[in-house]
């Protein structure tokens, strides 16, 4: 699509993907690219922003890029570097970058210029810092515009390159998005990441991409209800829904899938329940798990495509899904997406197009209410395209989904009658393999464990585990022992991601 673009080149901050969800926030598409990005790759970008990140510029293998910095100058691109990006152009282009004799990690008080980047902002700032190196003297040409009382230089700018020793992605920078929506006005940067505009573009681009029929696997999540509405808009009835029950979904999802999307496009059910637990019989690792799913749902789209003449597959893959399968360029593989890094190398299809590939889950949302998703299956947590196979450790059995099924449920249905279920990113359960002892009517019995993760998130990148109240938890602790007879001990996560991922198989 024709769109003003803003590239976030990630330097391994934490916050990347909260730069970029900003940015768009601020109605301008933007795109994460690796440090090791060739500027050839970038060349239409209308800004760069220079995240973050905990290497020291002078160190030993530190990133640098120092083709990507030169391009930047000699371009005049309009650049922000934060953090990292700060000490990255001072150290490049002649400054000094040392240690610092004070870490400053938090709430600061920074005082302005008035530069136009901090255009309507109070000469002094509550901002949000993480650093232990500062700059000790500047480029030659470049001059201050901001400092804090451990920070001489913590702001400064060369023509249309600013840098920022704070993150003013973050919420703790009362001003941050004040000052990054003046730097996108800086930048001339137009406005045109709308929802409104990406449906009507999208499907005049689905209308020319797509010759005749196609499939789309339907699981009735978020992503591929939305995907489905989007291409079926575009072709009609030349969009051929499947939805595979493979035995692995949550309790009644065939019968909500039935309800909510019969009658509305052509929709086909395939039990396949005996043929995948057939594959999956003595597989115990997770990752295997995912490979064979992925490949048992291509085989039978492929045999679905061929009753009825379509070539084209619709995949409902939304961003994160791509980072985390290793997709973007260097990026480590940390699981794979049955409908990304699971896919097999050969295929029937003469093409696989992913309607949604560019968008975060809450603008997937935006476009499902745009669309009249009822909100019901837009309000619907995260659920692992594999399904409740990556939810039970070791070998899948009619024993252990039974009891993932169930204990998912009440964990589901205790948010519910909280009504904390749309408040929280995700909250599900999984069962281990091990068992422990427990006593039931004065008989001691070796029973089962389940986990409960429930966890708060803004683009399922990172996460924090929700300190849940105790009378909640301790309601569905109860449930699941005394509803699910082979269960006596139920565990919390209290892990975020990072280091923990949101599904912990």
């Amino acid at each position: 699509m024709d769109l003003y673009m803003l590239v976030v080149v990630d330097f391994g901050s934490q916050y990347t993907h909260l730069i970029a969800r900003r940015i768009r926030q601020l109605q301008v598409f933007s795109q994460i690219v690796p440090s090791s990005v060739d500027p050839v790759t970038i060349e239409d970008a209308r800004a760069v922003i220079l995240s973050g990140g905990p290497s020291s510029v002078y160190a030993e293998h530190a990133p640098i890029n120092e083709r990507l910095l030169d391009w930047l100058y000699e371009n005049h691109i309009p650049t922000l570097g934060i953090c990292y990006g700060l000490h990255l152009l001072a150290h490049h282009f002649g400054g000094t970058v040392t240690r610092g004799e004070f870490r400053e990690y938090g709430i600061s008080e920074a005082q302005i210029t008035h530069d136009p980047l901090f255009k309507g902002l109070d000469s002094h700032q509550r901002v949000w810092m993480s650093h232990g190196d500062v700059v000790q003297e500047l480029p030659p040409g470049f001059e201050p515009i901001a400092s804090t009382k451990t920070c001489r230089y913590a702001g400064f700018r060369h023509d249309r390159i600013y840098a920022l020793q704070w993150h003013p992605e973050v919420h703790h920078t009362e001003g941050g998005m004040t000052m990054l929506s003046n730097f996108l006005d800086s930048a001339g940067v137009e406005r045109d990441w709308i929802m409104d505009d990406f449906i009507s573009k999208s499907v005049q681009r689905l209308r020319q991409a797509i010759p005749g029929k196609a499939i789309i696997g339907l699981s009735g999540g978020v992503d591929s209800s939305v995907a489905a509405a989007l291409v079926g808009q575009a072709i009609g009835k030349n969009l051929i829904a499947i939805f595979v029950d493979h035995g692995l979904l949550r309790q009644g999802e065939t019968d909500h899938v039935r309800q909510f999307f019969e009658g509305k496009i052509k929709l086909k059910v395939i039990p396949a329940k005996e043929r995948f637990f057939s594959k999956l019989k003595g597989v115990r690792d997770p990752e295997q798990k995912r490979k064979i799913i992925g490949e048992e749902f291509i085989r039978i789209f492929e045999e679905e495509a061929r009753t009825v003449g379509a070539d084209t597959l619709i995949q409902g893959t939304i961003y994160p899904d791509k980072i985390e399968s290793g997709v973007t360029h260097n990026a480590d593989v940390i699981k794979s997406h049955h409908n990304v890094g699971a896919l097999p190398e050969t295929m029937e299809f003469s093409q696989i197009i992913e309607p949604l590939e560019d968008l975060y889950k809450d603008e997937v949302r935006q476009v499902g209410t745009q669309m009249g998703i009822p909100q019901e299956i837009l309000d619907k947590h995260p659920f692992p395209g594999p399904g409740l196979a990556v939810r039970v450790m070791g070998e899948v059995t009619d024993e252990t989904i039974s009891i993932c099924q169930q204990a998912c449920a009440i964990v589901e249905d205790e948010l519910q009658s909280a009504r904390l279920y749309t408040s929280v990113w995700q909250g599900f359960a999984v069962v281990f393999e091990d068992r422990v002892v427990g006593v039931v009517g004065d008989e001691r019995r070796l029973g089962r464990v389940v986990g409960i993760r429930i966890v708060q998130s803004l683009d399922a990148m990172t996460a924090n585990f929700v300190k849940l109240d105790w009378d909640v938890l301790e309601k569905m602790s109860t449930r699941i022992t005394n509803e699910i007879s082979d269960v006596v001990s139920v565990v919390y996560f209290i892990s975020h991601k990072p280091p923990q991922t949101i599904e912990p198989f």
